[in-house]
């Protein structure tokens, strides 16, 4: 219950979970996604601060982090994700099971840090599962593993273009593990 406890959450969950740097290093296309602006950021940050905070000064079992069912919000974060009722620019304690929000795995700040800026990425949430969550990483892509690109004769949708690239068993041996997982998020 001391408050160094939340340097203790910021910190160490922070570099954990790769988080700790969010609002510095997460950039999105303003032009794409222009609700995404610096308070919103702080406030996507500020709700897994205070969730791991809770989890550490309540003394809440580390198994809580993916499937609770509230985080923290305050009106414009409640807004932004669609949850009526929140109002005030105050972090508090909110049930989300309605809203398929709660824990690590449906906050901003985490589907924001593994997305791409101008598109999601179930590349890199599912590397980010993997490794982050679950502590079994994949080795890193070789050198000459090209980007996705976007251009005229791609695949129609994302999915199919990760197929594709599936297609080569070089890739296939990581992407049926990392796929999946990012797909889900």
């Amino acid at each position: 219950r001391d408050p160094k406890s939340a340097a203790l959450a910021s910190q160490f969950a922070g570099q954990w979970l790769e988080f700790a740097l969010f609002e510095e290093k997460t950039i999105m296309d303003a032009d794409k996604f222009p609700e995404f602006t610096p308070e919103l950021r702080a406030a996507m940050a500020a709700e897994t601060r205070h969730f791991f905070e809770n989890l550490i000064r309540q003394d809440r079992p580390v198994r809580d982090i993916l499937p609770a069912d509230y985080t923290y919000l305050n009106a414009d974060l409640a807004r932004h994700y669609g949850i009526p009722g929140v109002t005030g620019a105050e972090f508090r304690q909110v049930s989300v099971q309605e809203h398929s929000r709660g824990g690590l795995l449906g906050m901003g700040s985490i589907l924001a840090k593994t997305s791409r800026p101008h598109r999601t990425s179930p590349v890199l949430r599912g590397n980010w599962l993997l490794s982050a969550v679950l502590g079994t990483p994949v080795p890193p892509p070789p050198n000459d593993v090209p980007e996705l690109q976007e251009h005229p004769d791609k695949p129609a949708s994302l999915r199919a273009q990760l197929e594709q690239h599936r297609a080569d068993p070089a890739c296939a041996s990581c992407h049926n593990r990392i796929d999946p997982l990012g797909f889900a998020l």
